[in-house]
């Protein structure tokens, strides 16, 4: 399994990196959105990115990665593109928001990889976890929230209006995305919680919420959201 507890947080650290994970479909896309919007009503300045992409260059490269016409790439070229794009994420976005104090949610990050690259591709857990510490800059989220689905339904929702190159993989590949998650949660409760994701979209949220009380700095501006117990 990826080791990724060691990594060091940046120097002059201030802010908040919030990353949401799951399988394709699991509704984290929607959820990070939301959880944003409750934030930033709540005062914070919000950094809103997702993975791969985020900068002029990472999205090139997520097109690249999930182009279903690309099905000849072979893993250990996908994986080293994620690391690509993370890192140009990091340094040009992360890193600097982080420094001035920002609350940063990424649709996607690092966790992805291991549950992807080593889950789910079958790439060595080691191997992946060198990878992502170099794509990482070492950098961590303070809390991952790991969205979870069954397969079936998330797979249905994910290719209700077409699939790109991942979601082509099929289910079996899913549900060995979705064990890595589950065994990484499993390895790092303390940074990884898994949130509950059947249920209607404000159900979640709320369970979303709950999983944040702990590492979201409440705001200075007493405004009522998720940065308050």
């Amino acid at each position: 399994m990826a080791d990724v507890r060691t990594m060091a947080a940046p120097a002059g650290r201030r802010g908040t990196f919030i990353s949401l994970e799951g399988i394709d479909g699991c509704g984290k896309s929607t959820q990070a959105t939301l959880l944003a919007d409750r934030l930033e009503a709540a005062g914070h300045e919000v950094v809103r990115l997702r993975e791969p992409g985020g900068t002029a260059i990472g999205e090139k490269i997520r097109k690249i990665l999930l182009d279903p016409q690309n099905g000849a790439m072979a893993d250990e070229c996908e994986l080293l593109l994620y690391e690509a794009s993370r890192a140009q994420l990091v340094r040009e976005v992360v890193a600097p928001a982080l420094a001035r104090g920002a609350v940063v949610v990424c649709d996607r990050y690092l966790d992805s990889t291991y549950a992807y690259q080593a889950g789910g591709r079958g790439l060595d857990a080691s191997l992946v976890s060198r990878c992502n510490e170099l794509g990482s800059c070492g950098v961590l989220p303070d809390r991952t929230l790991v969205l979870d689905l069954g397969c079936e339904d998330a797979l249905a929702r994910a290719t209700a209006g077409g699939a790109d190159r991942l979601e082509q993989e099929g289910m079996r590949f899913q549900e060995r995305v979705r064990a890595a998650y589950l065994r990484l949660a499993k390895a790092e409760p303390a940074r990884v919680r898994v949130v509950d994701a059947v249920g209607s979209v404000e159900d979640v949220a709320g369970r979303v919420d709950a999983a944040l009380r702990d590492v979201v700095v409440p705001c200075r501006c007493g405004d009522a959201g998720v940065a308050h117990e």
